[in-house]
């Protein structure tokens, strides 16, 4: 998630951060504009496009070590010159490269949606609300580094390829409509001019003298530019530079740091350019404003004009109101979800949940995520869950009968609790019937370590299910104990078999289907248990086996959730996972978790907790 990239890059502590995407390649110059960039006195965030080569004849033997198509060494220069010589700009609309100090002020004012990566204005949401929010003094430096792109060049065959941004022409993607929809809900993108973050400041290099150009309406020629190379002496030339520059657009962070402030390394306005110099004043006034020099750099600036002027992206073209869809979905079936998250032997864990318990679903998925567990489905049972999942990334289907949720009465023993329990069984059956293993998990239950190995040795033949009993002097297997929040079954027969009966038993229930599941599986009062932990199904010969407390307890036993240390405490102990139940209601529920530091997600950010948050103070306005 690009949100979660930045985030991660912010709370660097180094002087610059830099976010670049993994295929682009950045020659030394890179570093000289980047040193460049940290002598300005501002808070600054440098942005960079590569452009396209549509041919490129050297390849890196090995780290600083470029070589032609023939074997022969060549440096770093003449690649240089090579890219600057032969770059065309096709790309716009933000960067792929991101640099910024790391000052105190935030890069945009608000808090960033969860764009998923790579699918779409993300970049271009991004260097819009930098603009719009003028915190920092925001340019584009592609002109002022070679940058390029590794896919665009030779394939493996040494055929020339080209690579296009494709982004706005692959159709209305599920990412992309995502990530469209974002875009439309957060910050001002939704508002922003037509061709708006195509026209930022730019930074280009000349004979090593760097130099910021402003975007301008008018068509500058050659005399124009000259003219501005000399700073005004009058009123009427400092008034009519000054009607130039507020002619320009997205001047606002430009006038904001530079023009209106007093510079203290040597300068001199140029109009609609701003150079700066770095060393003696009249050294540099000796080397800048010679004639020669000067009309060095006039040209230099000229070419850059007309090669920026013959930029045609698809982004300028526009509407300045984006158009999402009223409702987004994934293009999957249930079937085909499970074919892309199970793992090898087609296990999947499977959480049921409401818009209510959204907060305590993206806890648990951190989790997971953090235990390096990724073959987890959502099921959604209503409306407004799915489609907060869907923006997250997160692998969901929904319910064909959705519910409305109640956000705060849907707790332990009412009727929404019993409706929705009811569904628990039924979507796992039919992930069963589709001949996948379903490890169960309501959202509420945490997971100290990843217990799918140890589930799996039970074998099949057998459900493996937590026990609610909370008294450790009595069985595990005692009437109604049988906790339907977390268990293990294999997609065989005599599981699929049982289950039909589960959702049978429980359809005709006025209760919650966790005494359907003990009723059906050990029998009413518990006919079917054998010894103190297990029960056999007579039909089917379905064993259940009540995990173990110590590793599995549920949320009343031995007071864990009350210990001061509740971590500590379980590890030692041994927990695999404990199940935050035995509490009534929703927030008290989320009030426990989140106090006892079992809790992996920022809601205000919308990502999960890291180890790296909080090494530096960080802010959004």
């Amino acid at each position: 998630m690009f949100h979660s990239m930045v985030a991660r890059a912010r709370a660097s502590n180094s002087d610059i951060a830099v976010l670049i995407e993994p295929e682009l390649v950045l020659l030394p110059d890179f570093m000289a504009a980047l040193q460049y960039a940290h002598g300005l006195e501002h808070d600054w965030l440098l942005v960079a496009m590569p452009p396209k080569i549509s041919y490129f004849p050297f390849y890196m033997e090995r780290p600083g070590k470029w070589v032609e198509q023939g074997g022969l060494p060549v440096e770093y220069e003449k690649v240089q010159q090579y890219v600057r010589r032969k770059r065309k700009w096709v790309n716009c609309g933000g960067g792929k490269l991101w640099a910024w100090n790391t000052g105190e002020l935030p890069l945009h004012a608000g808090v960033m949606p969860a764009f998923i990566y790579g699918k779409g204005f993300h970049n271009e949401w991004l260097l819009n609300e930098a603009l719009s929010s003028d915190f920092r003094f925001a340019f584009d430096a592609s002109e002022a580094i070679s940058i390029f792109d590794s896919k665009i060049g030779m394939d493996i065959n040494g055929h020339s390829v080209e690579n296009v941004d494709n982004t706005y022409k692959v159709g209305r993607l599920w990412e992309v409509e995502g990530n469209t929809h974002l875009a439309t809900l957060y910050g001002s993108f939704y508002f922003r001019p037509a061709n708006f973050s195509n026209n930022p400041v730019r930074l280009v290099e000349c004979d090593g003298i760097y130099s910021f150009i402003i975007p301008s309406d008018e068509t500058k020629s050659r005399e124009a530019i000259n003219l501005q190379l000399s700073p005004p002496e009058t009123n009427s030339e400092k008034e009519s530079s000054e009607h130039q520059i507020k002619n320009g657009k997205l001047m606002t962070s430009f006038r904001r740091f530079f023009l209106g402030k007093r510079q203290r390394k040597p300068s001199i306005r140029l109009g609609q350019s701003l150079l700066q110099g770095t060393g003696n004043s009249d050294v540099w006034k000796d080397k800048i404003l010679g004639s020669r020099m000067r009309r060095q750099l006039v040209d230099c600036i000229y070419r850059s004009n007309s090669e920026r002027r013959k930029l045609d992206c698809p982004t300028s073209k526009m509407n300045s109101v984006l158009h999402p869809a009223l409702t987004l979905s994934l293009p999957f079936s249930l079937d085909t979800l499970l074919q892309k998250v199970t793992d090898n032997e087609k296990t999947v864990i499977l959480a049921v949940v409401g818009n209510n318990y959204r907060d305590m679903l993206m806890s648990w998925v951190c989790r997971l995520k953090r235990l390096k567990i990724s073959n987890f489905l959502i099921f959604a049972i209503d409306h407004q869950i799915y489609q907060f999942c869907v923006l997250q990334g997160l692998p969901v289907v929904m319910d064909a009968h959705a519910m409305n949720i109640s956000f705060n009465d849907c707790h332990f023993g009412s009727k929404c609790f019993q409706r929705v329990t009811k569904v628990k069984s039924r979507i796992v059956l039919q992930i069963l019937r589709l001949g996948y293993h379903v490890i169960f998990s309501d959202v509420d239950v945490y997971w100290f370590k990843n217990p799918i190995p140890y589930l799996k040795s039970f074998g099949p033949g057998v459900l493996a299910a937590q026990s609610d009993e909370y008294n450790e002097t009595e069985p595990l297997n005692l009437p109604r104990r049988l906790n339907s929040g977390f268990y293990f079954a294999h997609s065989d027969n005599a599981t699929i078999v049982a289950f039909d009966k589960i959702v049978k038993h429980a359809a005709l229930s006025d209760m919650s289907e966790q005494p359907s599941f003990y009723d059906t599986l050990c029998g009413e009062g518990g006919v079917h248990r054998v010894g103190d932990n297990l029960c056999i199904e007579p039909e089917t010969n379905l064993t259940v086996h009540f995990l173990d407390r110590n590793k599995f307890p549920n949320g009343a036993f031995r007071g864990l959730w009350e210990k001061d240390n509740v971590d500590g405490t379980c590890k030692t102990q041994g927990c695999m996972i404990l199940h935050n139940n035995w509490i009534s209601g929703r927030k008290r529920k989320l009030e426990r978790q989140v106090s006892s530091g079992l809790w992996e997600y920022d809601a205000s950010s919308r990502m999960c907790l890291q180890s790296w948050q909080g090494t530096k103070s960080m802010s959004s306005y």
